[in-house]
């Protein structure tokens, strides 16, 4: 689909790059040419990942950094450390977390959990490299993962559904604000690709009526393959004239209820079966 140079020369940082979806996509651009950087709070699960890079294709070229994009303070160090061996070209704002719970049950630690690592760090990383690029006067692209209930909103996961909205917001400002700087921003909002870990915690044991991928139009879940080919296009200069969309990536699901059969079995779940389902994620 790609030439095999598609993305040499770029730099490329993916935060939360060790496991699931960026993992997928820094996979393709280490695949494209590009220079990779990965960041996450474990080093060791980036430095397997890297390994694994390295293994499957010789001579690629990736970078671990660890750091917590909840706190600005690691952002900065960790953009200190990017920066010594030159700028990036791309951010890929991939680190996430969610969970399904009833909204009213929520602590504030609880939505902080998913605030801090999905909008505040968005923002932390985007600010970060948005002004290093504007005091050089070089060129940026930030690509960042969303969701569709950031125009539909999403029972059960709010807190996502809420910081997702927001780092679209922040999408679209900044497309206006930065483009006159060379600057683009664009979001991705990925549907069913089934990663192992976050699956089970998002579709436990009892909460579908029926097959997941019977909430997708096209009636099957999303290749990774498929996803990563999109951030590719996206991180390329093909895209140069694309800035403060969002593309929706999901076989049409979001138009047949984001939800599925999944939330509407929850709307009528028992304390009981709540009680279970925390139960199981925290086995997991």
């Amino acid at each position: 689909m790609f030439t095999p140079d598609l993305l040499k020369h770029k730099r490329i940082l993916i935060t939360g790059g060790g496991t699931g979806l960026g993992k997928s996509i820094g996979r393709r651009y280490v695949e494209l040419g590009a220079d990779l950087v990965i960041c996450g709070r474990r080093k060791e699960v980036l430095d397997a990942t890297a390994d694994e890079f390295r293994a499957a294709m010789p001579g690629a070229r990736i970078t671990t950094v660890s750091a917590d994009v909840r706190s600005a303070e690691s952002v900065e160090s960790m953009m200190d450390i990017i920066w010594q061996d030159g700028p990036l070209d791309v951010l890929l704002n991939n680190a996430a977390a969610n969970f399904i719970a009833r909204t009213e049950s929520l602590s504030p630690r609880a939505v902080d959990a998913v605030l801090n690592i999905v909008l505040h760090g968005s923002f932390y990383c985007t600010i970060a490299a948005g002004r290093r690029w504007i005091d050089a006067g070089h060129k940026g692209n930030v690509i960042s993962t969303v969701s569709t209930p950031t125009m539909t909103g999403s029972a059960f996961t709010v807190p996502s559904a809420a910081a997702k909205a927001g780092v679209l917001a922040m999408t679209r400002s900044l497309a206006v604000e930065w483009g006159p700087k060379g600057i683009r921003l664009n979001a991705v909002a990925p549907g069913l690709f089934p990663t192992p870990g976050a699956w089970e915690q998002l579709y436990p044991p009892g909460s579908q009526v029926e097959p997941q991928e019977r909430s997708v139009p096209l009636r099957r879940f999303g290749d990774h393959s498929e996803l990563a080919d999109l951030y590719a296009y996206l991180a390329s200069e093909g895209s140069g004239y694309i800035t403060g969309d969002m593309i929706v990536i999901d076989g049409g699901r979001w138009m047949q209820g984001v939800g599925g059969p999944t939330f509407r079995a929850m709307q009528d779940w028992t304390d009981e079966q709540w009680d279970a389902m925390r139960a199981h994620a925290r086995k997991g």
